[in-house]
């Protein structure tokens, strides 16, 4: 008997939205059928995982607002691109005659215009003159538009849409004049998982980057692994974390400086991911999982650790109460950027307080960083510390199937999300 795929209609919640999806079900012959009973809890979850997605694209693909003309122009050429990516720029009226260059990465089912318009970074950069670069998904690499921060074609130093945000980087380097020691990433979701990549993969190449609502370097090699390291990133120490970010590039250090936020509450890349990217760090920054200083900015904890010299290396925003998303604050004196789907009020300006912190905001205070006097004695939750600590289990894609049958089973699920349309 041939396997074959139903779609089943169902109403699921997602991010206090009620939308109408299709989770895959398949009729499993014998043949198959001991492949899922031994793939147990991994296999169950997969049509919650893919329902979840197809969710998620239809909340994050809602009408852009276009009564504001697009800001960004497009970049062209810029190498070979291996990785079939769009580019688009910001350039300020004034700019520096050394101008710093912000590379930001879109999340899925968002476009590089309706990304910045939504977290306000080009009015920010024609407020202080540094130049912005937007690498632009397309729908023939990835239906959703996510960056394919699982895929080891795109993953990896020099390679696919990595060697793309190089090629990019070095086009604006050349016809703008940037500033090499002034070059930062940042990135949500995908973008935030190809941020991590980034930073990995060049570290010779930012001087920082700020991951939003993404996850660790090596999270992934293919759909199942992502989605379940989307749910808990794994069982690795921040050893063994800090060592991907070590092996994946001949580079020694000095390394670049790392900022994360995470909604505390975030339904779609678990809040623990943010925990896995502060230990892989801190391990590359030969840190322990001690903060130097622990401040609450509202209802927001915000942590940061020192190096030796005294240095801000590491900052972490756990965003309370906030989704999956960017966390904006759209009035007050730091308001910036427009709430749409994704880009969410949180009354705190992630936009602004990442700029700060590389100091891009000319004319402005820093983002003030919290002296030891206004530590809190608040209980620090388990973050791995260098030696020898655990996280979560990292995927029980390695606990179900035996290795013989690992790849049917992948294969199985991989026709699910084609199916779905939620892969290439």
């Amino acid at each position: 008997m041939s396997d074959k795929f139903e779609l089943s209609p169902c109403r699921i919640g997602v991010h206090s939205h009620i939308v109408q999806c299709s989770i895959i079900r398949r009729r499993i012959s014998w043949p198959t059928w001991p492949l899922f009973k031994a793939g147990g809890h991994f296999m169950r979850k997969l049509s919650t995982n893919i329902a979840r997605l197809m969710a998620m694209r239809t909340s994050m693909t809602a009408p852009m607002d276009r009564s504001e003309p697009c800001r960004l122009q497009d970049v062209e050429p810029f190498g070979s691109n291996p990785g079939a990516l769009k580019a688009k720029c910001h350039i300020p009226p004034q700019i520096a005659r050394k101008p710093a260059l912000v590379v930001i990465l879109h999340g899925c089912t968002q476009t590089a215009d309706g990304y910045d318009r939504g977290a306000g970074w080009s009015k920010l950069a024609d407020e202080h003159g540094f130049i912005l670069l937007f690498p632009e998904q397309q729908r023939a690499n990835n239906p959703n538009l996510c960056f394919n921060w699982f895929s080891p074609a795109d993953n990896k130093r020099d390679r696919g849409e990595a060697l793309s945000i190089r090629q990019m980087i070095e086009a604006m380097i050349d016809t703008h004049g940037i500033d090499r020691s002034r070059i930062f990433v940042t990135g949500l979701s995908a973008g935030g998982a190809m941020t991590s990549i980034l930073l990995a993969s060049y570290p010779e190449l930012f001087a920082g980057g700020a991951i939003i609502a993404g996850l660790p370097f090596g999270a992934a090699s293919n759909v199942p692994q992502a989605l379940e390291a989307m749910r808990a990133p794994g069982q690795s120490s921040g050893d063994q974390l800090g060592d991907r970010v070590r092996n994946a590039s001949d580079h020694a250090g000095p390394w670049p400086r790392v900022s994360v936020w995470h909604g505390a509450a975030d339904p779609t890349v678990n809040s623990s991911n943010a925990d896995a990217i502060l230990a892989q760090w801190l391990s590359v920054h030969a840190l322990d999982g001690q903060p130097s200083a622990t401040q609450n900015i509202a209802a927001h904890r915000h942590r940061i650790w020192n190096d030796a010299t005294g240095r801000t290396v590491v900052e972490d925003y756990r965003i309370a109460d906030m989704g999956h998303g960017t966390p904006l604050a759209t009035t007050g004196e730091d308001a910036c950027g427009t709430p749409m789907p994704h880009m969410l009020e949180a009354g705190i300006s992630s936009t602004r307080r990442i700029a700060a912190s590389w100091g891009l905001l000319a004319g402005r205070k820093a983002t003030p960083q919290p002296k030891p006097a206004d530590i809190l004695k608040t209980e620090t939750p388990n973050l791995p510390m260098r030696k020898g600590a655990k996280l979560e289990p990292l995927s029980a894609i390695q606990s179900s199937p035996t290795a013989a049958n690992k790849s049917s089973v992948q294969e199985i699920i991989e026709d699910a999300l084609r199916t779905a349309r939620l892969m290439r």
